[in-house]
């Protein structure tokens, strides 16, 4: 557990970060969109715990989120503007988002599928949630927070969670937004120094190059009708299998030198992946680290300005 003063400190950075620019997340799209969501008072942290078909029922009924009546002494605990972590169960396991009180309220009348089949509200210990960061549904198993400890408090259903454990877990959350927006600019500017270094070797060098498997990142060709000579997929995140097919399919149709560039910290996986479905190019593909494409561009700029400079 943290110190009082480390505490305070903890929570004034995650109040500024969810008020920065009165921003919030839209229900588990990851767009934003305006809204207040925290006062200055410093909140209770709570985990809700619910299957994949009843967060989603939760999103699509405006963020509303029940009870059992058992659960009234938690209940009443519950103050506006608490913290509220959303954990779904197996087969996602782990935190999806979190949010903030809205309003709370009983409920008298059925509203949930399983209410109106039967009848009877099940739930009517109700609250509204303010989305702070929902991940969008298709990256919920691959993209949750998790540990053996979230697991374990899961398995006691709706309860507090200490603000470590609570802060912790935003904090991945806000972690993982920051790689978000930092990812598609990586990308694109490796593409552009690798477009950049082909045509300094009189390469006719091109980005998003179509062929039928879709579209190869970068291609250099020696001559305007010829095949590419060389191709490079650039992989910061997202489908390495597909990465590496159409690398292979490039070698296949043409005999490219393929190129994978990405962060070192992918090189074990590609291995793996080279000595299983891919090892038919285990050969001929070339593994170059984001930092070296980099480090090739700036000592070949500064080669040609020097040339040029120098008339030669």
């Amino acid at each position: 557990m943290r110190g009082g003063s480390d505490h305070a400190s903890a929570w004034a950075v995650l109040r500024r970060t969810i008020r920065e620019a009165d921003l919030k997340r839209d229900v588990c799209t990851g767009r934003l969109h305006s809204g207040q969501i925290m006062e200055n008072k410093e909140p209770n942290y709570w985990m809700a715990v619910g299957s994949v078909d009843n967060w989603s029922e939760a999103f699509r009924l405006g963020n509303i989120w029940g009870l059992e009546p058992k659960r009234l002494n938690l209940w009443e605990n519950v103050q506006l503007n608490d913290v509220l972590l959303f954990y779904a169960m197996r087969p996602v396991a782990g935190i999806i988002g979190y949010g903030t009180i809205k309003t709370k309220f009983r409920q008298t009348h059925p509203l949930w599928p399983e209410e109106l089949k039967r009848g009877t509200v099940l739930w009517p210990l109700r609250f509204e949630t303010n989305v702070a960061y929902c991940l969008p549904p298709d990256k919920w198993e691959a993209d949750k927070i998790s540990s053996e400890v979230l697991r374990f408090k899961a398995g006691l259903s709706f309860r507090k969670l200490e603000s470590a454990l609570a802060l912790e877990v935003i904090a991945k959350f806000k972690e993982d937004r920051e790689r978000e927006v930092e990812q598609p600019s990586t990308h694109k500017e490796i593409k552009q120094k690798l477009v950049e270094i082909g045509s300094l070797q009189n390469h006719i060098a091109e980005e998003e190059y179509s062929f039928d498997l879709g579209k190869l990142d970068v291609v250099w060709r020696r001559v305007q009708q010829s095949v590419p000579t060389y191709v490079f997929e650039v992989h910061v995140k997202g489908d390495l299998y597909h990465d590496l097919a159409k690398l292979k399919h490039a070698f296949d149709l043409w005999n490219s030198h393929i190129f994978l560039v990405g962060n070192d910290t992918d090189e074990d996986k590609i291995k793996d992946l080279i000595r299983g479905s891919f090892h038919e190019i285990k050969g001929p593909l070339k593994f170059i680290d984001l930092a070296k494409v980099r480090e090739l561009y700036t000592r070949k700029k500064a080669f040609i300005d020097l040339e040029n400079e120098l008339g030669i």
